[in-house]
């Protein structure tokens, strides 16, 4: 897959994921757990974030903070292969509060078991809009928590598209709860149900859905590896798949995150990998 390809190169070639200088890593955690928490107000914990299943906002979102993501997935399913491509910004008008705008595609090729005319069509998936609140920012005890709601106004694809243009609409709030163990081990929780209203037949479908993290950031770095448990739950059926990530810092601005998916419980979902590219216009260098 020349995805995995380009994941495996980047992993490989990046001479930034390790300390460089490991005598003054726990300076430089310091320095940085500083930078991000106790420089600024209000209060902010410094957590790492999945790659995957990303965050609105920082969890503690201090206002004016903003960030662009771009990211590129493969997956290898049984009826037909998918590319995924989404754009995204998300910013914080006030404290605690983080906004987020993304589109969303998808892309369809066959597989080896189907043909093409048997492949769904390729769509823009919808316009997701999201609002995430940090209602609770306990910088001593280094836990956060949040909620949020993100909607999505479905699109019809592209074969049929404007006929209508929107075909639903998904209604998603959702539950945030992070700690930080220490300087550099890191946890999340993010919880919640998602409603499918289907415009055209008044149908409903519901899933709930519960993704875990753990995460370790290298010392000295804005680097981590770590993994994401994804689990959805509905009638009759779960699924659970494991993504195994890493974060690379390309500059002070620009971040890469890598990630695998590998399916445990799942009847239609193969092998997966999953690129994104963080970049925080306005960040500021953390000194060494």
């Amino acid at each position: 897959m020349r995805l995995l390809s380009f994941v495996l190169f980047l992993a490989g070639t990046s001479g930034t994921f390790l300390g460089q200088n490991p005598t003054s890593d726990a300076a430089k955690d310091s320095l940085y757990i500083y930078q991000v928490e106790d420089r600024l107000s209000p209060d902010k914990v410094l957590h790492a974030e999945p790659l995957y299943i990303d965050l609105i906002r920082d969890l503690g979102a201090r206002k004016g903070e903003k960030e662009w993501n771009l990211g590129l997935g493969l997956s290898d399913k049984r009826s037909a292969d998918s590319y995924e491509a989404l754009i995204e910004y998300e910013w914080a008008p006030v404290d605690r509060l983080g906004l987020e705008v993304e589109l969303p595609f998808t892309f369809y090729a066959p597989s080896s078991e189907s043909s093409p005319d048997s492949i769904p069509s390729s769509r823009l998936n919808g316009l997701k809009t999201a609002i995430q609140w940090s209602f609770m920012v306990n910088e001593a005890k280094a836990t956060s928590m949040a909620l949020g709601y993100i909607n999505e106004l479905m699109l019809s694809d592209f074969k049929s598209f404007g006929n209508p243009v929107f075909v639903g609409n998904i209604y998603n709030p959702f539950l945030i709860a992070a700690k930080r163990w220490g300087r550099n081990f890191h946890s999340l929780i993010y919880t919640g149900p998602s409603f499918e209203q289907n415009f055209r037949n008044a149908s409903w479908h519901w899933t709930y859905e519960m993704h875990s993290s753990f995460h370790y950031m290298i010392p000295g770095t804005r680097n981590f590896i770590g993994v994401e448990w994804n689990k959805s739950y509905e009638p009759g059926d779960f699924d659970l798949v494991i993504r195994p990530q890493m974060r690379l810092g390309l500059a002070e601005n620009l971040l890469v995150g890598i990630v695998a998916g590998v399916p445990v419980w799942s009847e239609n979902q193969g092998l997966s990998a999953f690129v994104r590219l963080i970049w925080e216009p306005g960040h500021k260098k953390i000194p060494h």
